[in-house]
């Protein structure tokens, strides 16, 4: 009987671990798969200012649309993470330096990647925030990257992406978009501008950086994997709707809630959006008691 119960239990692990190597050769065969796909998609030519006042807007694009979080304050790259079962994340160096951006690289490749998330090959780009760096208006569009092109060249070379198993099933399992051109409307134009005034007009526009963790309707998203928080609803059905406009901001500068919790910044950025300006913040909160 004894024999019969391990002999069972043997067999059932051994299928569990089949199963288990099944479905992590699935996540890298389709993952393989689809880096190597090419889009051939449309790309807008984009005029490109290099005035003062432009390259002041593309350095405040970059810092609250969490650009640094990724490519580092000077543009030159980091490693974001490196952990055996989720990967080694890199952000590239966007600089002119060694290690970064091609000589050859132009202003129609800059929009092939911030319009549709695709590299210079029309390869999709690895975990690159294209879904919201889309629906920036052209006149956004062209100031990030003339911010980004008038950066000192930074020397730094980064080693190349690598997507753990981990991250690789949450993938196949819908959890985790790896490639956000898959996401993109290629075939929608750019807005050629927004007005930067005050009201929920401004602030839908804005909340675009928040879709990513709190879903278009802002109204939350599930926990992507077991062990990693909820993505709360931050619109006026949410804990947000009970604050007044001064708490918002305050919450959005400091990371502290008006019950005195302090947020963590790796679940949410307030160090970025602590660098909103006042009018911006407003409208944010405007659109958000909107919904």
């Amino acid at each position: 009987m004894i024999r019969k119960l391990f002999r069972g239990a043997a067999i059932f692990l051994c299928g569990l671990l089949g199963l288990a190597v099944l479905l992590l050769a699935i996540a890298y065969g389709r993952l393989e798969w689809q880096k190597q796909q090419v889009y051939r998609v449309p790309v807008a030519p984009l005029q490109i200012p290099g005035d003062s006042a432009i390259l002041a807007r593309g350095a405040h694009l970059a810092a609250i649309k969490g650009c640094a979080e990724c490519h580092g304050e000077d543009g030159g790259g980091k490693i974001m993470l490196d952990d055996p079962a989720l990967g080694l994340l890199v952000g590239s160096n966007l600089t002119r330096g060694r290690g970064g951006l091609p000589a050859a690289y132009t202003t129609t490749d800059w929009v092939r990647a911030l319009k549709h998330g695709l590299r210079q090959d029309g390869r999709p780009l690895l975990l690159m925030p294209s879904q919201e760096t889309s629906q920036l208006s052209a006149e956004d569009m062209a100031a990030l990257i003339a911010y980004y092109n008038a950066l000192p060249a930074v020397d730094r070379e980064q080693p190349p992406m690598a997507i753990g198993p981990v991250l690789r099933l949450l993938s196949l399992a819908g959890q985790v978009p790896l490639f956000p051109a898959q996401q993109i409307d290629h075939e929608r134009p750019l807005l050629a501008s927004v007005a930067v005034q005050v009201g929920p007009a401004y602030g839908e526009y804005l909340a675009i950086s928040c879709s990513g963790c709190h879903g278009t309707s802002m109204k939350g998203m599930d926990a992507p994997a077991p062990g990693l928080p909820a993505r709360p609803d931050i619109s006026r059905s949410g804990k947000p709707g009970r604050w007044t406009q001064e708490q918002f901001i305050e919450t959005l500068r400091t990371g502290q809630t008006p019950d005195g919790r302090q947020l963590k910044q790796e679940d949410m950025p307030w160090q970025m959006t602590a660098r909103y300006t006042d009018e911006e913040l407003q409208s944010l909160y405007l659109y958000l008691m909107s919904i």
